[in-house]
C-alpha cells in the first residue's frame, strides 16, 4: 500500500510539473520547484523522467524546459465530440467573418478561465487571443458570463479568491452578474487590459448548464459600448447555434 502511495504521489507531482506550463513556456527547474513547492532534487528527476517520455524539452544552451511534442501528440488524437474547439470552429469563423473581430471560447476551470480555441480577426489592428491562456473569474465579459451562469458555490469561490483586487466592488460585481443572467450576455470595456473591449454569452449544454462561453473582442476603437450591444444579438444566437450542434454531438 506504502509503494502505491508514492506511485501515485509522483504522478500528481509529474503532473503539477506539467500544469506548470499553462501559466508559461521555457521555465528553469528554480522556477518550477517554487511554483509546485517540491525540492529541486526531486523536481529534477520528474523532469528527467518526463524529457525521456517526450513530455518537455530541455534547452541545454539555457537550462530551461518547454512542453515537448508527445502533448501536442495526444493533443491531435481528441475527437471532435471531445473538443468544443475542434467541433465549434467553423461557426467561430463564421462568426468572425460577419463581425470582423476576434472570437474565442472559453472553459471554466476551478475560478479560472481558460480559452480553448480563438479565431483571429482577419484586420491589421486586432486583439490577438493566445488559445490555453488561462485567466481569473473576476474580471472581463467571458468570465462574468461563466459565473453567472454557474453553481453559487463556484460564485462563493470567486468571491473569496485571495487575488481579489481592491479595485473590483464585490457587490457591484455580484449585480453584473444578476444583469447578465437578465439580458443574457456580458460586455468589458478596458477591465482586463486598456484599449481592449468584449462581449460575450453562454453555451449551454443538453442539460442546460453553461458549458463554454463565447466572445468576441477587437480594440476599442472599434468596439464602443453601443457597438458592444449591437453585436450581442448576433452572439447569441451563434451561442445557441452552438449549443445546439453539442447537444447533437
Amino acid at each position: 500500500m506504502e509503494d502505491r502511495k508514492l506511485t501515485v504521489r509522483a504522478v500528481e507531482r509529474a503532473l503539477d510539473i506539467l500544469m506548470c506550463f499553462t501559466k508559461g513556456s521555457d521555465l528553469g527547474l528554480t522556477e518550477i520547484s517554487a511554483r509546485i513547492g517540491i525540492h529541486k532534487s526531486t523536481v529534477h528527476r520528474l523532469l528527467a523522467t518526463l524529457e525521456d517520455k517526450g513530455f518537455v524539452i530541455r534547452d541545454t544552451s539555457t537550462e530551461k524546459y518547454r512542453l515537448g511534442m508527445k502533448v501536442w501528440e495526444l493533443s491531435a488524437h481528441l475527437s471532435q465530440n471531445d473538443d468544443p474547439a475542434i467541433l465549434l470552429l467553423p461557426q467561430m469563423e463564421q462568426l468572425r467573418d460577419r463581425l470582423g473581430e476576434t472570437v474565442s471560447l472559453y472553459l471554466r476551470d476551478g475560478i479560472d478561465r481558460l480559452r480553448i480555441g480563438a479565431v483571429q480577426s482577419n484586420q491589421a489592428i486586432r486583439r490577438v487571443a493566445v488559445v490555453g491562456a488561462r485567466l481569473p473569474l473576476y474580471v472581463g465579459a467571458s468570465s462574468k458570463v461563466l459565473v453567472a451562469y454557474a453553481d453559487e458555490a463556484v460564485l462563493n469561490a470567486v468571491l473569496e479568491d485571495r487575488e481579489w483586487p481592491p479595485t473590483i466592488d464585490r457587490q457591484a460585481y455580484v449585480s453584473q452578474l444578476e444583469e447578465i443572467r437578465k439580458i443574457g450576455y456580458a460586455t468589458s470595456y478596458e477591465e482586463r487590459e486598456p484599449g481592449a473591449a468584449a462581449v460575450s454569452a453562454p453555451i449551454f449544454d443538453r442539460t442546460g448548464k453553461i458549458a463554454a462561453a463565447l466572445s468576441l473582442s477587437g480594440p476599442v476603437s472599434r468596439l464602443s459600448p453601443q457597438t458592444l450591444i449591437e453585436f450581442s444579438p448576433v452572439l447569441i444566437e451563434a451561442a445557441r447555434e452552438m449549443g445546439m450542434m453539442i447537444h447533437s454531438s
